[in-house]
């Protein structure tokens, strides 16, 4: 599928300074930018999703703390699990 986009000069000179500099084509890296984009966006919209469907259920959210406790989890354990999340040890 061929698509055409306008660019602004400081986007072509930015495009063709990055494709000069790594050998790869300028449409490499304009798939590359629209997947990571269509990747955020996708989970955008599964999140607004999400959301809508607890509020449409009638369900109570509740404070962290509280789920925390019921869980038995821990400041500490929380913040070891964002550091192991941030690792990519999920």
């Amino acid at each position: 599928m061929t698509v055409t986009i306008r660019l602004t000069a400081e986007e072509e000179a930015r495009l063709e300074a990055l494709s000069r500099r790594t050998g790869r084509t300028k449409s490499f890296y304009v798939r590359e930018a629209i997947h990571a984009h269509l990747e955020d966006l996708e989970d955008a919209y599964a999140a607004d999703e999400a959301v809508r469907a607890f509020e449409d259920s009638g369900r109570q959210s509740r404070p962290l703390g509280e789920f925390m406790a019921e869980l038995g989890l821990t400041d500490s354990d929380m913040a070891e699990g964002r550091a192991a999340n941030a690792a990519g040890g999920r």
